[in-house]
């Protein structure tokens, strides 16, 4: 049934019909495969402000329908060309194991890794595993996304755990987390991008930086 409205100009009356609401979107979760829980190492001897303490599993993530993995396969560059350990085009390789064979170390100090979609996404969600044999927070975890690949102009802040500022990015709310094999899910927002951009800068147990995987979920926007 179609709702009227009645607009009054000077004396007369004028009829028209209300413009329609928009229907909402269609969403649905988003199927995310999680690797093999590890059981190794020690618990973690860590706590600050910031920590965020959660033992519940991760709640389905609700995205449009038709959101599916992007970044499979995608280039991955990095402020450090010559991984210790492993080789960038694993960060994209679907291996979300916690063994060596599957972990990428950076060097020491605020390192970052950047994906490539190739083409402008609709950017719903980023999972990130850093590392997931055993318990550990890594510090200064920044996602930003951007259309450009210096990262200069126009970029988006969608996650940032520096709460001193120590990484020169600005300082950020989001909490420091313990890693898992749930990894992070950092919600994309439908921010449109074509490279994805994430930092850190050392963990609890150690100076250097890792990566075993990193999911971009979107749709192509052109």
């Amino acid at each position: 049934m179609k709702r009227i409205m009645i607009t009054l100009i000077g004396t007369a009356v004028v009829l028209c019909a209300a413009a329609p609401a928009f229907a909402e979107e269609e969403l649905a979760p988003l199927k995310i495969e999680l690797p093999e829980k590890s059981f190794m190492g020690t618990p973690l001897d860590y706590w600050s402000e910031q920590l965020e303490f959660s033992f519940k599993p991760r709640e389905p993530f609700m995205a449009p329908a038709g959101t599916e993995l992007v970044s499979k396969g995608k280039p991955v560059t990095s402020s450090d060309k010559t991984p210790s350990m492993g080789k960038l085009s694993m960060i994209t390789d679907g291996d979300k194991g916690f063994q060596e064979k599957s972990i990428v170390e950076l060097d020491r100090g605020l390192q970052w890794v950047q994906i490539d979609l190739e083409k402008k996404h609709e950017i719903y969600a980023i999972l990130v595993w850093h590392y997931h044999m055993s318990e550990r927070v890594y510090f200064d975890v920044i996602v930003q996304v951007s259309n450009d690949p210096d990262f200069t102009e126009g970029v988006k802040t969608l996650f940032n755990n520096d709460h001193d500022n120590s990484s020169g990015l600005g300082v950020g709310k989001d909490p420091e987390y313990i890693e898992s094999n749930e990894g992070r899910l950092i919600d994309g927002k439908g921010k449109v991008a074509r490279y994805v951009r994430l930092f850190s800068n050392g963990n609890t147990e150690n100076e250097r930086n890792h990566y075993i995987e990193v999911e971009v979920w979107g749709i192509p926007a052109e």
